[in-house]
């Protein structure tokens, strides 16, 4: 029994790291994007924006909502990123060990 929480568990924290990723590559794309670094027109670079925006957007939404205007910089990735930190931080060291008790 305990191995499926250890599975579980682990599978949590590879999905939030991944996560983790896919914010931290959107907003550098984003910024890319916004300079024009990266050609606009290719239809690549617009599926691939497409992805980041779908895949980051659902979270991101609702921060930007209580966030204030901050004069066009947007932080809403940074509070993200540490709301996942904060999230692994509670899975991996109270939750985790309180867990394995229970079944052990």
């Amino acid at each position: 029994m305990a191995g499926i929480f250890q599975a579980i568990f682990t599978i949590l924290n590879m999905a939030l790291n991944i996560y983790w990723w896919v914010i931290i590559f959107s907003a550098v794309f984003s910024w890319l994007y916004a300079f024009n670094v990266i050609n606009s027109h290719n239809q690549f670079v617009n599926q691939l924006g497409m992805f980041f925006y779908n895949a980051t957007e659902p979270a991101l939404r609702p921060i930007r909502r209580f966030m204030p205007n901050l004069g066009g910089i947007d932080i809403s990735p940074i509070i993200l990123l540490l709301i996942l930190a904060f999230i692994q931080m509670i899975l991996n060291d109270p939750i985790k060990p309180f867990i394995y008790s229970l079944v052990a």
